[in-house]
């Protein structure tokens, strides 16, 4: 007999998830973050190798302190931090997790393990990124890797039951690219967040979350969610937490207040809605820099394995797809309003694409 996970339904969360999700639907920055919430050794482990990890692995624990060292060693001659010994030289890595979800006295401990982990997460994506530069890899291969760890994550979701209707993968062709950069209103060739993309269907809307939410627990790690990049036409946090009265006692906890999406909108924080679609496109679309583990013959032996591919996860329920297939919405006239552009763009207004009859 298989004995299935119950479906985390937002009655469910705790805290963390709360947290978590809220920074998928915002397209919020983990550097903004004040603690996190791990309450033991084997949580931090399971995200370890969530990141790819093996807390066991005498190579890995090597370059995590490695990253600690440097992460210290820039607070102390930047800022002139005095980083405690606790923080600067744990007993074991995951002692620094723990601390920083306020595990332990003093508090003082847990601002500074903090901004260590803080400084940790962008001096692990220098040198991953660096990694890559000088990995024997290509960018179909990256791509392939990427493919391959989301097809298992989601195929393990349906093996459970999770209400997954449908989940497709798409690589951008060149020619995709080319379009799309050239659709762009920024002048400097931009970031094309999107050449890996995932679409995954749920049952209904209400499932949308707890798949996200179980998606965060096996795929996505939830501190390299790109900042500012997630299209959520599908979601009020507020008007979550507001009807759930498990997560409106969880409110007063939160990191911020619920005015910070209001504030978010004030301020022009949230990117635009996607020009090219239609009116009344909905979806949940955000950004993953998903760390993948690179073939041993594609690095130096010094190196680490670890480097980062920016993926778009999108995710919608049934009916919401299909009505997004329809009308304005469809693809096609998505990439005739695109190509129109690129066209205009190109020809500096002499040429006018033809309508077809």
């Amino acid at each position: 007999m298989i004995v299935r996970p119950p479906l985390p339904v937002p009655q469910s969360w705790s805290l963390g998830d709360l947290e978590r999700m809220r920074l998928v639907l915002r397209g919020g920055s983990v550097i903004d973050w004040r603690r996190l919430h791990f309450q033991s050794k084997d949580e931090v482990d399971r995200y370890l190798r969530l990141c790819l990890f093996e807390p066991d692995d005498p190579f890995d624990r090597a370059r995590l302190q490695r990253i600690l060292d440097e992460a210290v060693e820039y607070l102390r001659t930047s800022f002139r931090y005095r980083v405690a010994e606790e923080v600067a030289r744990p007993r074991e890595v995951q002692d620094l997790f723990l601390l920083a979800s306020g595990a332990g006295e003093p508090q003082s401990l847990r601002r500074i393990a903090c901004i260590v982990l803080k400084v940790m997460h962008v001096v692990h994506h220098v040198e991953a990124r660096g990694v890559l530069h000088r990995a024997r890899v290509s960018e179909d291969e990256l791509a392939q890797l990427v493919t391959a760890r989301v097809d298992h994550a989601i195929a393990g979701l349906r093996r459970q039951g999770l209400p997954i209707v449908a989940a497709a993968g798409s690589v951008k062709t060149r020619h995709s690219l080319i379009t799309k950069l050239l659709a762009k209103r920024e002048t400097l060739a931009a970031q094309v967040y999107d050449r890996v993309r995932y679409r995954v269907v749920t049952s209904q809307r209400e499932d949308v979350l707890p798949v996200l939410l179980r998606l965060c627990d096996v795929l996505v790690p939830f501190n390299f969610v790109m900042p500012g990049q997630t299209q959520n036409t599908l979601f009020s946090f507020r008007r979550l937490v507001r009807d759930t009265p498990e997560l409106r006692r969880l409110a007063p906890e939160l990191q911020a207040g619920l005015h910070l999406e209001d504030h978010d909108r004030r301020e022009g924080n949230q990117p635009p809605p996607n020009e090219f679609s239609g009116g009344d496109y909905q979806v949940l679309n955000f950004v993953v820099d998903l760390p993948v583990r690179l073939p041993e013959r594609a690095v130096d032996a010094a190196d680490g394995r670890i480097a980062f591919c920016m993926v778009e996860l999108q995710l919608v329920d049934q009916q919401t797809a299909h009505a997004n297939e329809s009308g304005e919405n469809a693809h096609a006239r998505y990439k005739k309003r695109q190509l129109r552009r690129v066209l205009r763009r190109l020809s500096r207004g002499l040429v006018v694409p033809k309508k077809r009859p």
